[in-house]
């Protein structure tokens, strides 16, 4: 049976690409935005065809969700127009009835993936009349054989990593306020700085990554605010290749936390007093307040 595939966002093409490999899987594509250097970085290059086509051509599809395209949800909406099977793997562990509504128009799926079971409670809370599925999280699964791979040639150096989101724009986006978390990613950011050396008493490179969504100068404005010889702005690296080159890793509700986890990293939740509660459901996770 032939597979479709769509994916618009980095996370979602993550895993959805993780799974491609692992299944041994030849699909069909239709790629947007960061998803297609996801992709390409992890399978090669990618013949992209159109979403009529995409849904026409397959037996059945697998996509992901994005929080400012609408790709994916056109591709469910003409799949279940052409009575074509489709899944949705979801990433992450919030926002997931917002993933599936346009204007005010909401379509879903045939069924659901999730990766673990966390997720799998939120979705069935979320989800009454669409069948649930966990499958445990195939990028996760890469990332774990990578560290089991490299073993003791892990790098081990003196620095914070602090990986970005886009929340301002997401916030923005589906809720008409940039602070309807109760903060931003200046802010969050600012709040880590601000605070650095509460955290660590010892002097430490910071390397701040921007999301693969964001413009690499969007946090160029540190350098002055803060006046810091020792940050730099590094997105070139993997995200696993920079984790293991920091001992602490820092930012608000990022997958990549969940990749430090698994690196056995520090890692510490940046959102400021004022913002909601950090929903990864990770325990390991640390907050600043707890070195205040």
């Amino acid at each position: 049976m032939k597979v479709g595939v769509c994916c618009h966002d980095a996370g979602a093409a993550e895993i959805i690409s993780s799974y491609v490999m692992q299944k041994n899987i030849f699909p069909l594509y239709c790629l947007s935005g960061p998803a297609i250097k996801v992709f390409e970085r992890k399978i090669g290059t990618i013949d992209n065809i159109p979403l009529l086509d995409i849904v026409k051509n397959s037996d059945w599809l697998l996509c992901g969700t994005s929080w400012k395209s609408d790709l994916e949800w056109n591709v469910i909406k003409e799949a279940k127009k052409q009575q074509k099977k489709i899944i949705v793997f979801l990433d992450h562990w919030v926002n997931y009835r917002e993933r599936f509504i346009r204007n005010n128009e909401e379509c879903l799926p045939d069924e659901i993936w999730v990766g673990d079971h966390y997720a799998e409670k939120i979705a069935k809370d979320n989800f009454l009349n669409v069948k649930i599925k966990l499958i445990e999280n195939p990028y996760l699964l890469d990332i774990k054989e990578q560290l089991l791979r490299l073993g003791k040639s892990r790098v081990e150096s003196n620095s914070f990593l602090y990986v970005c989101e886009p929340i301002r724009e997401h916030a923005y986006f589906q809720h008409g306020d940039e602070r309807y978390w109760g903060y931003t990613e200046e802010e969050a950011l600012r709040y880590f700085l601000t605070n650095i050396n509460e955290i660590s008493k010892v002097k430490r490179l910071v390397v701040i990554r921007p999301h693969p969504s964001e413009d690499f100068n969007k946090y160029d404005w540190v350098f002055d605010e803060f006046n810091h010889k020792g940050i730099k702005i590094d997105n070139k690296k993997t995200l696993l290749g920079q984790i293991l080159e920091s001992d602490i890793v820092v930012g608000c509700e990022s997958m990549a936390m969940v990749v430090a986890i698994l690196a056995e990293k520090e890692v510490i939740s940046s959102i400021p007093t004022d913002g909601r509660p950090c929903v990864l459901p990770h325990k390991e996770i640390k907050i600043i307040k707890e070195y205040l």
